[in-house]
């Protein structure tokens, strides 16, 4: 190689120049990739975690429909039945799959509490395998109230 007037080196015609601007790129390269599989995770997990609070919410909103709609039966009669609500809310929760839940009742209130799980598909790779939603909703039991 011969020198310049500076004294750096220069490549005789026809030799490749060994330098390092490449590898500066490749480390950018890297990190933006790495960035966009982050942003890709949160976007996607986050969706996930949002579809399974929109189920277990849903679902307790559900419940808590079928519980009012049973126990108004039962007040259509003159008698409304809290036993008849709380089964009618049970029964609706074994029904939709992927959701768990409880029901309670107390002072005429029907309480249902929702549970709903959903495969993470990037955070896997973390070791979180799953995201968790969580819903409550209430219903009144017409004629249980005093006046």
């Amino acid at each position: 190689m011969a020198e310049d007037a500076t004294g750096r080196r220069r490549a005789e015609p026809g030799q490749r120049r060994c330098d390092e601007r490449g590898q500066s790129a490749s480390v950018f390269v890297l990190i933006v990739v790495g960035a966009m599989f982050l942003t890709a995770g949160l976007v996607i997990d986050g969706g996930q975690k949002a579809t399974a609070v929109s189920r277990a919410e849903s679902t307790a909103a559900g419940a808590a429909r079928a519980a009012g709609n049973a126990a108004a039966t039962g007040a259509a009669f003159g008698r409304p039945d809290a036993a008849a609500a709380a089964r009618a809310a049970r029964q609706y929760l074994a029904g939709s799959p992927g959701v768990v839940g409880s029901v309670s009742v107390s002072n005429g209130v029907v309480v249902v509490t929702t549970r709903s799980e959903a495969p993470t598909i990037f955070l896997s790779a973390i070791g979180m395998s799953q995201v968790t939603g969580t819903g409550r909703a209430e219903a009144r039991i017409i004629g249980s109230a005093r006046r």
